[in-house]
């Protein structure tokens, strides 16, 4: 038996949507390490720039080679204002925190994106209020973050790490906008292109924000590492071409309350990533609040019973995505 989501019109396969989940689940969930590793010895602005410039003009030239379209004025304006809120206030603010603070907390402080989608979707974009089974959900994915994020607080980190998270914070709001932005924004209809030209406005747009901020200036070529040359390979190639490609073709797939879960597995996949390859130590309460977190996952993607639905339209509690899982068929 095969099973299809019917979206736009659209029949998608099911393994198309969980290939392109496991790509931002696990490939986004190793590039904070991959950033923090890249700005050791890289400046934090010129390295998300050439890491989005570099990605996206290759797959800009591949795809136009292979007759794709070249993007009209009006699609380019729509990559300049996406690429400037989900790229360069949030990713690059991301890239600068974590020269003053460590790759799991930076993606614990990301992991409050979802309850921003959900308030903006609602509040800025005019959407419908988030149904009682999505707010549990971001609520247990929510809490699984903050015990990830409570040991921080017990430390003599000092104000670096106050600073470098309210940085990642304003980021993950700034990616949030962004992401909802995209999801109505006039952008080619070939998701392929419509990633390449916003991951290049947002290159040449970090890469001005470099110059602006004398990181030219302060650039060591000779003290460029290796490591950080091939984190930064990294980035480009899976964190950017691939993950980057999925979670923009999943906007305009399903809902945004289930792409966003990415932001509560990602922090996850952070803190084992440092304890395999960085050898962070993993407590006990890492391991409940992972448990909490991926259970937040489970209740937002989970599709309650019809007279379960029934009970909640009888009581004036709406999904915020009911119509788009209304749409849902099985063949």
């Amino acid at each position: 038996m095969s099973v299809t989501v019917q979206t736009n019109s659209t029949p998608v396969s099911r393994s198309r949507i969980v290939a392109a989940f496991l790509a931002i689940y696990v490939i986004w969930g190793t590039t904070f390490l991959a950033i923090r590793i890249a700005v050791e010895t890289i400046p934090a602005f010129m390295m998300a720039g050439l890491r989005f410039l570099l990605a996206g003009g290759v797959m800009l030239l591949v795809l136009l080679a292979r007759g794709g379209s070249f993007p009209t004025l009006r699609h380019w304006r729509s990559a300049v204002i996406a690429g400037g809120l989900m790229l360069v206030t949030g990713i690059g603010l991301v890239s600068f925190a974590e020269q003053r603070i460590p790759s799991a907390l930076a993606a614990l402080m990301v992991a409050t994106n979802p309850i921003w989608i959900c308030l903006f979707e609602w509040l800025i974009f005019r959407g419908k209020r988030p149904g009682i089974q999505t707010l549990v959900g971001l609520a247990f994915g929510f809490a699984g973050a903050v015990l990830l994020f409570a040991p921080a607080l017990r430390t003599d980190s000092g104000h670096n790490d106050l600073v470098g998270m309210a940085i990642v914070a304003v980021g993950a709001m700034s990616f949030a906008l962004g992401s909802l932005y995209s999801r109505r924004a006039p952008l080619p209809e070939d998701a392929g292109i419509s990633t390449a030209i916003e991951m290049t406005a947002g290159g040449v747009l970090l890469l001005i924000l470099s110059v602006l901020t004398g990181e030219p200036a302060r650039l060591n070529v000779a003290a460029v590492s290796t490591r950080s040359l091939l984190a930064l390979a990294y980035l480009i190639v899976f964190g950017s071409i691939i993950a980057y490609t999925a979670y923009l073709w999943l906007l305009k797939t399903v809902e945004p309350a289930k792409v966003s879960t990415n932001f509560y597995v990602n922090p996850v996949i952070a803190v084992f990533a440092g304890w395999l390859l960085g050898g962070e130590e993993v407590t006990v309460q890492m391991l409940i609040a992972t448990a909490v977190i991926l259970l937040g996952v489970a209740v937002i993607n989970i599709k309650l019973p019809s007279r379960d639905r029934a009970v909640q339209g009888s009581s004036g509690v709406d999904d915020a995505y009911g119509q788009v899982k209304e749409r849902q068929t099985t063949s």
